[in-house]
């Protein structure tokens, strides 16, 4: 398994998609990607709840299952690091102990709002999210663990005040940077403002935006693209259309004719079933060898 630090030097994007328990993991490891992406929108919402209302161990908890079952290196949505400087040592703590490959966090006001659904944010002084970037550095204890610095400054302020915050950040120390895009050009002048490796957030159900590709993305500067929603939001789509279609007596829409029986079969091969059989079969099981 690669460090994340080394897939971000690749030649070309490193694209890490949504994911939120193993089973979503396995799936995502098995279309090829090499990084994945512990959100905390998508994990509020399936906790019917939102991100403002879960904490640090709701992702320490899902990730160990993750880790338990893949090496691919994940991206934890730390949200505002569950509180203030001195707090970001346990954070960092839990997160590498967790087996996390880097955090994400953004200068949002603790505890963090629902409101931030809504295009609403409370953001914190960017001094005080200085000092929290530091701690986050000096917490660290692998070196290869990456500390991602987000500001949604253009969505509450400026582009102006978001790239001095970032400018702010990269300083303290912060690894990636992760400036919030209010349109085209805001995402062509964060790319020409740093040198430092930026992240890119899609929304759009692919890893493009705005009319950019994923290689124009990178040329640019980010090197590494997440899309935080669309495996929720396909998995939301078919379990609603599933139990509508079963509470009216229909076939599901997703599993008719020989789909339930196809799909079953692929379960088994996404948690390699036959591995565990064949354990079986060497051990615990009678029978001929």
């Amino acid at each position: 398994m690669y460090a994340l630090g080394d897939l971000l030097s690749q030649a070309e994007p490193l694209l890490a998609p949504l994911v939120f328990d193993a089973i979503s993991a396995k799936l995502a490891e098995q279309a090829g990607f090499k990084a994945l992406y512990l959100g905390g929108g998508s994990l509020g919402y399936i906790k019917t709840v939102t991100e403002a209302n879960l904490t640090p161990h709701d992702f320490i908890e899902r990730a160990i299952d993750i880790r338990s079952v893949c090496n691919l290196p994940i991206i934890l949505d730390g949200a505002g690091g569950w509180g203030d400087p001195m707090h970001l040592h346990r954070t960092i703590g839990l997160a590498e102990a967790a087996g996390f490959a880097a955090i994400e966090l953004e200068d949002q006001l603790l505890p963090k709002r629902a409101h931030h659904h809504a295009g609403i944010e409370h953001i914190i002084s960017r001094d005080l999210m200085v000092e929290k970037i530091r701690e986050a550095v000096a917490a660290r204890r692998d070196p290869d663990f990456l500390i991602i610095a987000r500001t949604n400054a253009t969505r509450s302020d400026s582009l102006d005040e978001a790239l001095r915050r970032a400018q702010a950040y990269l300083d303290a120390g912060a690894d990636i940077l992760f400036v919030l895009p209010m349109n085209r050009d805001q995402i062509t002048n964060i790319a020409s403002a740093f040198s430092a490796p930026l992240m890119f957030m899609s929304m759009n159900g692919s890893f493009t935006a705005a009319g950019f590709s994923q290689q124009q993305l990178f040329e640019m500067g980010y090197h590494l693209i997440v899309d935080p929603t669309t495996p929720f939001l396909a998995m939301h789509k078919a379990l609603r259309q599933s139990y509508d279609a079963l509470a009216q007596g229909l076939v599901n829409p997703l599993l008719g004719g020989k789909g339930a029986r196809l799909e079953q079969e692929l379960v088994h091969e996404s948690i390699d079933l036959e591995h565990l059989l064949e354990i079986e079969r060497r051990t615990v099981e009678p029978g001929p060898k």
